[in-house]
């Protein structure tokens, strides 16, 4: 892929994380559900928040993963990304700073990052993974038309344990539109 894509939509900018942006990303990274619910370390130090984003852009220049920062006019609420861009798929994965939930913003940036996938970057399928009972991404995958595809019993390995997790895919042909799953 090579140097990062900026995207845009009508309130945010999605941007590659920078070092000026290391302090908000490990205070954003200290919420309760951020560090239950997702990959990032626990407990979360500055220097995790300095490593990833040297990593971003490493991942960026292979062409193996793009991740945005989500910026508001106040500044960095979220990350975004496209994670283990391989064989025309990958994964899409976020998290959104608690003062920031509630406005749509995350599903706003992920329609743009999947807009972004399965153009410019002509993916054909997208999944999207979770901890059961993260009923917050799963509201957002719906609304993107991501279809359930199942329970993945011990699926999820995360701080220690591993744990049930939801999987649901989305395919470049198929309609973007809300689905209705029973989670």
């Amino acid at each position: 892929m090579g140097e990062p894509v900026e995207l845009r939509t009508g309130r945010l900018r999605l941007s590659a994380p920078v070092e000026a942006d290391v302090d908000a990303i490990h205070r954003i990274c200290q919420d309760e559900l951020i560090q239950r619910y997702t990959t990032v370390p626990s407990p979360y130090r500055r220097e995790d928040a300095e490593s990833f984003v040297r990593l971003v852009a490493e991942w960026w220049e292979a062409g193996s993963e793009c991740v945005w920062a989500l910026r508001d006019a106040e500044g960095l609420v979220g990350m975004v990304g496209l994670h283990r861009i391989k064989d025309g798929a990958a994964e899409l994965g976020y998290w959104l700073a608690p003062e920031a939930r509630g406005r749509g913003y995350m599903a706003e940036a992920t329609r743009a990052v999947v807009d972004f996938a399965f153009g410019p970057m002509r993916l054909e399928r997208l999944e999207w993974h979770a901890v059961v009972g993260n009923t917050g991404s799963a509201r957002v995958a719906q609304s993107l038309g991501f279809q359930l595809e199942g329970v993945r019993r011990n699926g999820l390995a995360g701080h220690g344990a591993r744990t049930d997790g939801w999987i649901a895919g989305l395919l470049a042909t198929d309609p973007r539109i809300p689905q209705a799953w029973s989670v």
